[in-house]
């Protein structure tokens, strides 16, 4: 979990601020249009149940709107994440690539120019991501109504292996490293990625901080894979001591 408060720390540094604007845009705007639309709806679900109901249950709307803002705040942290992602998906994968620079002092590209050409193949990767993602999301989403309370569990912890298979994939797209190639190395390193993903998911669920997840999971990630996945694709550094982070504690 240090790995996703390494990014929250990272996103202050100077050199990245001016690449986490344009993710941060996106969100607010996102999340402002999503909850005013969600809000209204809940309003409309509200008055619809309370129609319904005898007078003498009307004191059912102090359960119901504590109740609607759970589902709103569940609906940012599991769907309008995963459509902010795939909007600012460039982006995050620019904002991997300074990350990185900033961490190793290694530039992956130079120009603007080589940012517009992968950023075909970055949108492309993410709808590789859509479609693992997806399917699997219906069927949590049955077996919630079946058996809730194990349901909602299973839920949370694939939710926290899905964040980090999305966040881990933007350095992981930048090296261009295979998706299947990702979820191997994961599945090598359980607790890491699901500590890591739990993180994100958490905090995905706060107000306000929701905001900063998607930026602050980027950097973190990027820092993740620096320090404990890069020598895996890497011989030249799977040596011991092949090569030192210093920067990482310096920056974090």
């Amino acid at each position: 979990m240090g790995y996703f408060l390494k990014g929250v720390l990272l996103l202050k540094q100077k050199g990245l601020k001016r690449f986490v604007l344009i993710p941060l845009l996106i969100n607010i705007v996102l999340f402002s249009v999503a909850f005013y639309w969600l809000w209204q709806l809940l309003r409309q679900l509200i008055t619809a149940v309370q129609s319904a109901l005898p007078a003498w249950l009307h004191w059912l709307e102090y359960l119901l709107i504590p109740l609607g803002i759970m589902s709103l705040l569940l609906s940012f942290a599991y769907s309008f994440t995963m459509l902010a992602n795939f909007i600012a998906a460039p982006f995050n994968g620019l904002l991997s690539e300074k990350t990185e620079a900033l961490l190793t002092g290694k530039p992956l590209h130079n120009n603007w120019q080589q940012f517009l050409q992968q950023a075909g193949r970055t949108l492309s990767r993410e709808w590789q991501k859509l479609c693992y993602v997806l399917p699997r999301l219906v069927i949590l989403f049955i077996l919630c109504w079946f058996i809730p309370v194990v349901g909602t569990l299973v839920w949370f912890f694939c939710s926290a292996w899905f964040y980090s298979l999305q966040y881990l994939d933007y350095p992981y797209d930048n090296h261009q490293v295979a998706f299947i190639e990702l979820r191997k190395n994961m599945r090598q390193q359980p607790l890491l990625s699901l500590s890591f993903g739990s993180a994100v998911a958490l905090s995905s669920m706060v107000p306000v901080l929701n905001l900063l997840v998607m930026p602050a999971a980027v950097c973190g990630a990027t820092a993740l894979w620096c320090e404990r996945l890069s020598e895996l694709h890497d011989p030249a550094l799977q040596a011991p001591g092949a090569r030192s982070y210093r920067k990482l504690d310096k920056y974090c």
